[in-house]
């Protein structure tokens, strides 16, 4: 049984055909075709969640885990613009989702029809392809177009790299007829795609790197790959390699430098000693704001960056070429050629690490309950083989402080970096995934995606932990906002609110805990608990905690500058 609107039925059939399963719908009635034709079907998994903005965004989180396409679908009007954040996020972080909007029919447009807005190309700014399905197939060339249409629409969502890919779907009414036709679709694969690096290309890297003293590697954020990892090692042993990572790249091994912060900090006095000569990136998004003035103000002779789509993402403004491929494949086909020189760069940048590692763990085992101390306890205390999530903006960089921790996978959105779905897409993470995920996030934070639990999907392997240091604690950090009269109300916002009520409300196991013996309590209880999912709410004070890790930096400068 399938909906009667032809439209949906060949895009539920491709949809099928590719392996595809996942789909969450939030209620309406011009999306009812799409309800019909997907819940109907036993080899699909529907899931329904009222709120569309927390929807889109927990389908992102179920592309993040399982690498595959994940459609969302929802009804006309104002409820496809609330998808909008997460279908930025998933562009800019690629990933896969098919974003389906259920649409009146042309000639209700712009007519004063209710629940309609011009959904066409929507998404414009921040979407990989737009398509428009025809509203009756009526003729073998309208069934040929749709099957087309979907094909390529489902295509783009993969490839050359993942992504968003909008599809409106325009409905006739009567809107809830059935049929038990099944339409005859073909999956095709031949679409354009972007061509692979040449033998070119490759010769002349080969020769810049073995004939270059001072190389970087920056590894922005990514999903673990052991193919990439192990290459990764070898790079980074090599003498004039210093191979920057951070939380969110997903790397672990005693060559990389995972704290790109805190080294930056102690290189103030010489900084064109550590500054490369040849920078190779690869990966999206790197947090650190310090990295990127570092090479913007000490820029390298070459950049190379390394991307399957051939994205020119200029992020130090110094880029010269794109290598179109994947790292793994451009690393795997190269490696053999690829020498070491005599070099005294990586063991530079390695010894700093060492230093200013030693000196934050001095300083922290002597500071008072704040946030730091919160992240430095919770973060040794992670279950082995888990999966962390990190929220924006703060609980994302104080983990950059830490490094990387073995057998953590971590997420987090930071293609666009927004406040909002941080709780909707770790959950959606946790929903195939058998390993404990815990979400680290701040008040303002889990306040503001609180609809996330408004979900009868969430598992018992979902854990949050709020650190409530009462308002967006960044902002008393940061040069600017806390220089102002109006940090508290305007930037910060300040508030004290309690998270018990709402985990009350939806069914939520909840702990708190005011001070660090309080803390080191109830942690394990909350990564133990078992039959629900729950929340830990470490009360701290903003000020205090704003106030200490400014003392942290001046520290580790002091103590490490070289």
């Amino acid at each position: 049984m399938t909906s009667d609107k032809k439209n949906i039925a060949v895009l539920k059939a491709l949809f099928k055909m590719r392996g595809l399963r996942d789909v969450v719908i939030s209620p309406g009635s011009r999306n009812a075709p799409v309800v019909i034709a997907f819940a109907y079907d036993t080899k699909l998994k529907p899931y329904s969640i009222v709120d569309e903005r927390s929807a889109a965004f927990f389908a992102l989180g179920v592309a993040q885990h399982t690498g595959k396409t994940v459609a969302i679908a929802s009804t006309s009007g104002s409820a496809p613009l609330n998808y909008s954040p997460a279908v930025a996020e998933a562009y800019y972080q690629k990933i896969p989702l098919l974003v389906l909007t259920a649409d009146r029919p042309p000639h209700l447009i712009d007519v004063g029809d209710g629940q309609t807005v011009r959904q066409q190309n929507v998404f414009a700014n921040f979407i990989k392809k737009s398509y428009n399905l025809p509203l009756e197939l009526t003729t073998e060339k309208d069934f040929a177009e749709t099957e087309r249409i979907v094909n390529e629409a489902l295509w783009a969502t993969m490839y050359p790299e993942p992504g968003p890919v909008h599809v409106n779907i325009p409905f006739d009414e009567p809107l809830y007829g059935t049929t038990e036709y099944e339409p005859a679709v073909t999956v095709r694969n031949n679409f354009v795609t972007v061509e692979n690096t040449g033998e070119e290309i490759d010769n002349t890297f080969v020769n810049i790197w073995n004939t270059t003293s001072k190389i970087m590697i920056i590894a922005g954020q990514q999903f673990p790959s052991e193919k990439l990892k192990n290459i990764a090692g070898k790079l980074a042993a090599m003498p004039q390699v210093a191979f920057l990572t951070e939380t969110t790249s997903n790397f672990y091994g005693k060559n990389f430098i995972d704290t790109i912060d805190n080294v930056l900090v102690s290189l103030k006095n010489h900084p064109k000693e550590y500054a490369p000569r040849v920078l190779i990136t690869f990966g999206n998004a790197v947090v650190s704001k310090k990295i990127k003035k570092f090479l913007r103000d000490n820029k390298p002779a070459l950049h190379y960056h390394i991307s399957p789509s051939g994205e020119k993402r200029d992020t130090y403004f110094s880029l010269s070429d794109v290598i179109v491929q994947s790292a793994g494949d451009f690393f795997e086909k190269i490696i053999d050629r690829l020498k070491p020189v005599k070099s005294d760069y990586g063991e530079k940048w390695m010894l700093q690490k060492e230093n200013v590692k030693s000196a934050g763990e001095a300083f922290i085992n002597q500071i008072p309950f704040s946030d730091l101390k919160v992240f430095d306890f919770v973060l040794k205390s992670l279950p082995a083989n888990s999966n962390l999530h990190l929220g924006n903006s703060t609980p994302v960089r104080y983990s950059q402080l830490f490094g990387n921790i073995k057998g953590i996978t971590c997420f987090s959105n930071r293609g666009v970096s927004g406040i909002d779905g941080q709780v909707s897409t770790a959950a959606g993470v946790s929903l195939y995934s058998e390993k404990t995920n815990v979400l680290i996030t701040g008040d303002l934070g889990f306040f503001y995606d609180s609809n996330a639990l408004m979900n009868k999907y969430l598992k018992p392997n979902f854990k949050i932990i709020i650190i409530n240091n009462g308002g967006g604690g960044i902002f008393r950090f940061i040069p600017g906002p806390s220089d102002t009269p109006f940090v508290d109300d305007y930037f910060a916002t300040s508030h004290s609110w309690s998270a018990e009520g709402i985990a009350k409300t939806f069914g939520i196991d909840y702990f708190r805990a005011v001070n660090e013996w309080e803390m080191k309590a109830q942690l394990p209880v909350l990564l133990k608990s078992g039959k629900r999912p729950g929340i830990l709410e470490i009360i701290t004070q903003g000020d205090k905690s704003a106030n200490v890790l400014k003392n942290y930096f001046r520290f580790i400068e002091n103590e490490c500058s070289v």
